[in-house]
């Protein structure tokens, strides 16, 4: 007979007979870790919101009821687990933070104070009927200033989190998304708690007089220039600029016609289109006159441009100027600035179309020529 089993089995029989004489543990999958919400959205953010003084904007509170069930008694401590970002805060991306407050803690039915663990099995380091739960310390229900045992343990969750102020200023939409893990280590059970931002730009809507359309009448080749340019008379459109609220920004005019300007290379010249034979027909500016814009209620505005992306300004002044490509241009109401545009949330006023048409003899006349020009002005949120 071979002997090798009797020692297997008579050590199997030993562990089920300890078992069977100790208390039934709370296993993993008998207990439940339940949040009323495990994803919190603290809305949208844009450069309309009025800006304050404080080096930081609250973006608001959200409230979350957290539940711990087991069959049995058992260490009922909740640990979070998340990135820290200063004192009792944790991080929100690099431009924000947030904290959670626990409140209301019911153990068994019965109301119990919290207390603040650094560690499982240490003593609290604090302990309040409201406590903030600080990154990677644990909340446990206390009775007589010592952490208890339970089978059902409540509480309430007050989340709120903070953007610095500047955050709004983004050219771009930016979502935010973090989450922190509340985490029972004696349960095995965990739950994730995510929260959500979103920050865009304030919306400004351009809109010009006619649908932005010039009509510069029917011409006869015999009556224009056939060696030189010939200068269009100009025409008006009135322009309207209306944003969510006061917004710094500056404006493009972007060619539709792009390599069909006559005269060179030049940002603020834009193209009449081509001819039948693919000749350049001439170009045309969009100029804006700062005497004739309004903005608001500032007593008056002046012109400033950048070539460097917003990076640095013109001295801001009253001169004329013609929309380019890639120079920004922007409205102030301080002459002789360089500071940049100012936040404005409506502008209007006229702005010159002025055209030049290539020579006659360098234009294909055997068919009827058709200026062709078309430019989208562009809203840059600086």
């Amino acid at each position: 007979m071979n002997t090798d089993h009797i020692p297997r089995l008579t050590l199997c029989l030993a562990l089920l007979g300890l078992a069977a004489l100790s208390p039934a543990p709370a296993l993993a999958d008998e207990c439940r870790l339940s949040l009323s919400q495990t994803q919190l959205d603290f809305g949208l953010m844009n450069r309309a919101i009025h800006s304050t003084q404080a080096r930081e904007r609250l973006l608001g509170e959200r409230r979350v009821s957290l539940t711990l069930n087991c069959p049995h008694p058992t260490d009922m401590s909740l640990f979070y687990r998340g990135l820290a970002a200063f004192g009792e805060r944790l991080r929100f991306t690099d431009r924000g933070s947030y904290h959670v407050q626990v409140s209301d803690a019911v153990l068994d039915g019965k109301a119990v104070e919290l207390g603040l663990l650094a560690g499982s099995g240490q003593a609290p380091s604090l302990s309040a009927s409201t406590l903030t739960w600080r990154p990677e310390h644990a909340i446990v229900p206390l009775a007589d200033g010592s952490p208890a045992q339970g089978s059902s343990f409540s509480a309430q969750l007050l989340v709120s989190a903070w953007a610095q102020e500047d955050a709004a200023q983004v050219r771009d939409a930016v979502t935010w998304d973090v989450s922190g893990l509340i985490d029972s280590p004696a349960t095995g059970r965990s739950r994730e708690l995510g929260l959500h931002a979103r920050f865009a730009p304030a919306a400004c809507e351009p809109t010009l007089s006619n649908n932005g359309v010039v009509d510069f009448g029917r011409m006869w080749a015999k009556n224009l220039n056939a060696e030189h340019d010939t200068a269009l008379a100009s025409r008006s459109l009135m322009l309207n600029i209306g944003c969510d609220g006061p917004t710094h920004f500056a404006l493009l005019m972007q060619d539709n016609r792009h390599g069909s300007a006559t005269g060179g290379v030049d940002e603020t010249a834009f193209g009449l289109g081509v001819d039948s034979s693919a000749n350049k027909i001439g170009r045309y500016y969009l100029y804006f006159d700062p005497v004739d814009l309004s903005a608001d209620a500032l007593p008056q505005v002046y012109r400033t441009d950048s070539t460097t992306s917003g990076a640095a300004w013109s001295t801001s002044s009253s001169y004329p100027i013609p929309i380019g490509a890639n120079s920004y241009l922007g409205f102030t109401n301080v002459p002789g600035s360089v500071a940049g545009p100012t936040a404005i949330q409506h502008l209007s006023g006229l702005v010159n179309v002025r055209a030049m048409l290539a020579p006659m003899n360098s234009l294909d006349l055997s068919t009827e020529v058709v200026l062709d020009g078309s430019g989208t002005l562009e809203i840059i949120y600086l």
